[in-house]
């Protein structure tokens, strides 16, 4: 996620006295009301036994629906709703996504918070046929709220020219596979969720093929690129917001998709990110069965074709042996032979590929990978401290563990034990705000970044949410 590192520091003796407070707007500020969240806060929230997570859980779920409904609003006969990030007045495509997934399972008898999540469709359809290499978004031409106006990134025009790319309506252009596989997503889950194809316009069907288009030009080998994208910051004193040459580390003939940038909004350091594409091959599949259930038979074969080139990709070129831990995935590779063995707190992630859909918790190279993900000796951002321990990455730098993190062991783990252990990591780290914070300081949880984080906030009550189907005994007994 783009934005300072904005450090919060909470004096040490208030910590341990203090317990969660609820910490929602009044419900006359709330940007948005429905009924089902609040129905289900309040039963789930009243069976929880720890009454701190209970709190946090009450706060965090409507967190976007409470504070980051920017606009909710026709357009054009559509319903068209603008999801902002927390503190940072823009929407970024997978943060969006991510904030209201959900909410999906609550649309049944609330017509209200269905229209909204269709509306969140109808504005990814615009963010994408608006730019389809943008990952964020302002609300409109006349905002022109970016900082990042004077980025190096442009695109093709006439005669073989470049124009540059930047136009008002963009926030910023760092192009992420991540970011294209959550429009596919947010697509097929509010149909799963509703069976309601009312934003599966024409111009919807558009977005489509330009995010396919998009991934097939990104199949090429660097050297063969005929550069669509490239990007540089040159006004940055970060070397993870920029690319080498515009273009980044090059890339072979894999049958992956090169991504330009991670989850985290961070340049990769070699173009093929293993999450990335997997959640790809996942997302692919699933939109190649809506669309054929739409007629759109010919998006829908190549949306099939696409999936199955990028896996075939990932068991080629994305597989290592690593030293200690054995056949794993990578993090990153570049079809050269070289890869990167890491993780990432960001979604989505190696330690999430069950959460993804990629592979099941129970396969051995992703048990071996996940050993390698959540130890320090082999993740150089795995990191343990006196506060609490978990994944973190280059965006926030050494020692800052990220709770999004923590979240994902949970959501991925098998094991009792290690779930309550993150549940009470989670809870004792909030630094009794009441709220998920980007990152804290591994030996110090009362030193975080970003108190408003809405993400982090959606997926805590995502988390809450599952164990309450598949393991309620962890909170109600």
């Amino acid at each position: 996620m783009q934005g300072p590192l904005l450090v919060l520091l909470v004096a040490c003796s208030t910590l341990a006295a203090a317990t969660c407070a609820p910490g929602r707007p009044p419900v006359s500020q709330r940007k948005f009301q429905s009924p089902s969240v609040e129905a289900v806060i309040a039963n789930v929230a009243s069976q929880i036994v720890d009454k701190d997570i209970a709190c946090i859980f009450a706060n965090a779920l409507p967190n976007t629906l409470d504070t980051t409904i920017y606009a909710h609003t026709p357009i054009d006969g559509h319903n068209d709703t603008f999801v902002l990030t927390g503190d940072i007045e823009a929407m970024w495509l997978r943060d969006s996504m991510n904030q209201i997934l959900p909410y999906m399972d609550f649309t049944s008898g609330d017509a209200g918070l269905r229209e909204l999540l269709q509306g969140v469709v109808h504005r990814q359809t615009m963010q994408i046929n608006t730019d389809v290499y943008a990952n964020a978004h302002n609300y409109a031409a006349s905002q022109g709220n970016t900082p990042h106006a004077n980025d190096q990134t442009s695109k093709p025009a006439f005669l073989g020219t470049r124009t540059a790319a930047m136009t008002p309506m963009i926030f910023e252009r760092k192009y992420e596979l991540d970011s294209l596989c959550a429009f596919l997503k947010l697509s097929r889950v509010y149909h799963q969720a509703t069976n309601d194809s009312t934003p599966f316009t024409p111009a919807w069907v558009d977005a489509i093929w330009a995010v396919l288009d998009a991934m097939a030009d990104m199949q090429t080998p660097t050297a063969s690129y005929s550069g669509t994208y490239t990007f540089q910051r040159c006004d940055s004193c970060e070397p993870m917001d920029t690319l080498i040459h515009g273009l980044g580390w090059p890339g072979a003939a894999t049958g992956m998709v090169r991504s330009a940038f991670r989850p985290s909004d961070d340049a990769t350091v070699y173009p093929f990110n293993i999450p990335a594409n997997a959640m790809a091959v996942v997302e692919l599949n699933h939109i190649a069965a809506l669309l054929a259930t739409l007629g759109q038979q010919s998006a829908a074969a190549t949306a099939v074709e696409l999936a199955k080139e990028i896996e075939e990709g990932i068991e080629r070129y994305g597989v290592a042996v690593h030293p200690t831990k054995g056949e794993v995935y990578a993090y990153e590779v570049d079809g050269f032979g070289n890869q990167l063995f890491m993780d990432d707190a960001n979604s989505p992630s190696l330690l999430g590929l069950p959460y993804l859909g990629y592979r099941p918790a129970t396969d051995p190279r992703y048990k071996n990978t996940r050993s390698m993900v959540l130890d320090a000796s082999t993740n150089p951002y795995f990191f343990a401290g006196t506060a609490g321990n978990g994944t973190g990455g280059p965006h926030n730098g050494l020692g800052w563990v990220w709770p999004m993190g923590i979240i994902m062991r949970a959501m991925t783990s098998t094991d009792d034990a290690e779930i309550t252990m993150c549940l009470n990591m989670l809870r004792d780290t909030a630094a009794n705000t009441g709220f998920m914070h980007e990152s804290f300081w591994k030996d110090n949880a009362g030193q975080y970044t970003r108190p408003w984080f809405a993400w982090a906030n959606s997926f805590f009550g995502e988390l809450i949410l599952t164990l309450t189907k598949k393991r309620p005994h962890l909170l109600f007994q």
